[in-house]
């Protein structure tokens, strides 16, 4: 066996099995869990402490938990003094279900758009200069801006929801994306010359395989941002098939009805939509490159 075999070896593979290796793991869990621990202890803090009218803005995390999660009913004070009680985790459930259908077509078009786009800046120095300050443009315009073009063009539902989506998350992509194709190492370039290799060729063989772990970061990125474009679209287009977005801004209406279980178990609802959503891209990311591909600055047994 030759001295040179264990480098051949990726490195994940020669941690797999260690116990440095499961001790990582663990912490990578634990870490996490004692912090969420930590944080509800003091969430539960402050909210017995409170008064009661201010545990009107403050609910305790049993009453958020049973209005969001155990299904227990939710009650508040009509105008006419008339207490009404519903099941609310229904409604968030069908709520967060029309979300995700938003934010994963939204994605969708977003990475087709911005995988293409930079393929051909990274193909043309000329069109990277004439179309890169337009994304930068779309990307710092105020979405506010865009809402009554986009409402006269494409009405309130879905269509204008999704779009939306796209302009939140489509700038990441294209600049990892852009990033990974052009960081090519100039050797292999070198060696493609000289073995005449073309455009398309190049392209394919060498500098999308290189650009693999930029563009999945660019996802994992964009997978957070188009659910914030769910939502946001969601809060400005009232019409249609309600989302999280939706409930969102009618529990913030009731905040003086005495609904706020109900719109903290939205929120959360919504902050594990997008932990769901970066987990998966992340997951994926690692499965496609970890046999070759290994961040900087990882450490080595």
């Amino acid at each position: 066996m030759s001295s040179t075999e264990p480098t051949l070896r990726p490195s994940s593979a020669r941690r797999s099995g260690s116990p440095r290796g499961w001790a990582g793991r663990v912490a990578k869990v634990l870490g996490p869990s004692l912090l969420l621990v930590v944080f509800v202890a003091v969430w539960q803090l402050i909210s017995s402490n409170l008064s009661e009218k201010r545990k009107i803005i403050l609910p305790a995390p049993g009453s958020v938990f049973r209005v969001g999660f155990w299904n227990s009913s939710s009650c508040k004070v009509e105008n006419s003094g008339k207490v009404t009680c519903e099941h609310v985790r229904s409604d968030i459930l069908h709520a967060l279900l029309q979300t995700t259908k938003e934010a994963a077509v939204g994605l969708l078009v977003a990475t087709v758009i911005g995988v293409l786009v930079a393929v051909f800046m990274s193909q043309a120095r000329w069109v990277e200069r004439a179309l890169f300050p337009w994304a930068v443009a779309l990307q710092t315009i105020p979405i506010l801006a865009l809402v009554p073009f986009i409402q006269i063009r494409y009405g309130y539902e879905f269509k204008s929801r999704v779009i939306v989506c796209v302009i939140i998350a489509v700038f990441p992509i294209l600049t990892n994306t852009l990033f990974g194709l052009q960081s090519a190492d100039d050797g292999h370039h070198d060696l493609f010359t000289l073995h005449k290799g073309g455009r398309i060729r190049r392209l394919w063989k060498l500098q999308f395989p290189g650009a693999m772990p930029a563009i999945f970061t660019g996802l994992r990125i964009s997978a957070g941002l188009s659910v914030v474009g769910a939502i946001v679209g969601e809060y400005f287009f009232r019409r249609g098939d309600p989302g999280l977005g939706h409930l969102i801004e009618g529990y913030r209406r009731m905040q003086s009805k005495f609904d706020m279980p109900s719109l903290f178990a939205t929120v959360i609802y919504t902050c594990l939509l997008g932990v769901a959503v970066f987990v998966i891209f992340s997951l994926v990311g690692n499965l496609a490159t970890r046999r070759w591909y290994e961040p900087a600055g990882t450490t080595r047994d």
